[in-house]
């Protein structure tokens, strides 16, 4: 961030252009949160010192996300030269925008991620950039002309300070101009959630379905970390199934096990639209995941002993559990128990997803292979996911141990170096 102080958004009450809808504002609803909370959020996570609303009655109010994190407010300003006075004697570079724009944490972060520009920049009609040093010339300008709207800004600092540079072409807003075109709103803000490292049949398949659950949960009052329950509570009922020795009961199971993992995505993709990520909402997510698995891989041995009449089975379900508990513990204790001085949120599981071995890791811990136990629990055959689990989930767990063991190598090799 080039300014001396960090960056001010101010949102305009008004578009340009003659497809403005007047009906779409800050007021106006996408997916649980209106344009307004959605742009105060998004700043704020962006980097923004401050949101201010010109010339609206309007005020979005305090909301403490969690007991962690400040207050994520936007507030109501008169005119340009309350703003200035709010400032004072610090310049802040000043981003401009109006209220019908689609507020994203990644085009903000790339705006006050580029130079400052040394008077103003503009992108179109959706952004205007205003230099921290020529911000208190410009926002008189702005005040004795009485601008509402993003045209109009650029014609009167074009007419007073020169024309603009160019913002980069990496910053890519939409306005939502009219309610129209709010279908294509929501679809960019889903297309959004789907990660970089999701797996072929995650994006493909569990995307698809869990993307539209979420659609319909966003507007109302459901918490992720109620979603991430009702997921468990599916995972361990289909567990139970796995206790008979019928195929038609276990593919039940398989396929109860199946809608856990598509339900587990929407807690996740709920929270990061709606900004409620939180520390206790990953750890919730993470052990509830391992303990759904521990409970298919008990099943499925129980019922393996049960109807060949012989205690070894079990042995396999013990291997498998043993192997998936040291695995989570073992992660959690390196990588998502909360340390001194904080830490990501949510975090690869091999904490080094650069490294070839860490990207190997994070792919064996994949739920890709959910997809199998339905194909193998029709033909009659779910014995073998335990098996394979029995064999697999230790071995996991030994791979994080050399993963580990490597990295601390790597730091205390450095850190010989930098003495």
């Amino acid at each position: 961030m080039a300014g001396a102080a960090a960056p001010i958004l101010v949102v305009l009450p008004s578009m340009a252009g003659d497809a403005a809808d007047p009906q779409v504002g800050a007021d106006t609803p996408i997916l649980g949160l209106t344009l307004g909370r959605r742009t105060t959020l998004a700043a704020r996570r962006a980097g923004f010192a401050q949101v201010f609303f010109l010339d609206q009655v309007f005020f979005l109010g305090q909301d403490f996300l969690d007991k962690d994190r400040p207050v994520e407010s936007g507030a109501a300003i008169r005119d340009w030269s309350a703003l200035a006075a709010t400032l004072g004697a610090n310049p802040a570079m000043i981003v401009i925008v109006p209220a019908a724009i689609l507020s994203e944490t990644a085009w903000l972060k790339h705006v006050i991620a580029m130079p400052e520009p040394v008077t103003w920049a503009l992108l179109s009609n959706r952004v205007a950039v205003l230099g921290g040093d020529a911000a208190p010339g410009a926002l008189a300008t702005l005040n004795t002309d009485g601008v509402h709207d993003i045209s109009t800004v650029a014609q009167s600092l074009t007419h007073s300070i020169g024309p603009p540079a160019a913002l980069a072409s990496d910053v890519d807003p939409m306005l939502v101009a009219t309610r129209d075109a709010i279908p294509g709103a929501e679809r960019r803000l889903l297309r959004s959630l789907v990660k970089d490292s999701d797996g072929f049949i995650t994006r493909h398949v569990d995307r698809r379905i869990s993307l539209q659950i979420t659609r319909r949960l966003a507007s109302t009052d459901v918490k992720p970390s109620q979603v991430t329950i009702i997921s468990m509570a599916i995972g361990l009922a289909g567990a139970l199934f796995f206790l008979s020795a019928h195929w038609a009961w276990q593919t039940v199971g398989a396929l109860l096990f199946l809608l856990h993992s598509i339900v587990d995505g929407c807690d996740g993709e709920l929270a990061r639209l709606k900004f409620q990520e939180s520390r206790a909402g990953g750890v919730l997510d993470f052990w509830s995941d391992n303990i759904v698995h521990v409970a298919v891989f008990g099943c499925i041995a129980v019922g393996w002993a049960w109807s060949s009449a012989a205690a070894w089975p079990l042995w396999f379900g013990v291997a498998a559990i043993l192997g998936t508990a040291a695995s989570a513990m073992f992660v959690y204790w390196t990588q998502l128990r909360e340390k001194e001085g904080g830490g990501p949120l949510f975090t690869s599981l091999s904490g080094s997803p650069e490294h070839g071995l860490g990207r190997a890791v994070d792919t064996m811990s994949s739920r890709e292979f959910i997809y199998a136990l339905p194909i193998v629990t029709f033909f009659g055959q779910t014995h073998w996911i335990v098996v394979l689990a029995a064999i697999g989930a230790p071995a996991f767990f030994l791979v994080l141990l050399v993963l580990a063991m490597r990295q601390s190598y790597r730091a205390n090799a450095v850190s010989s170096l930098t003495r």
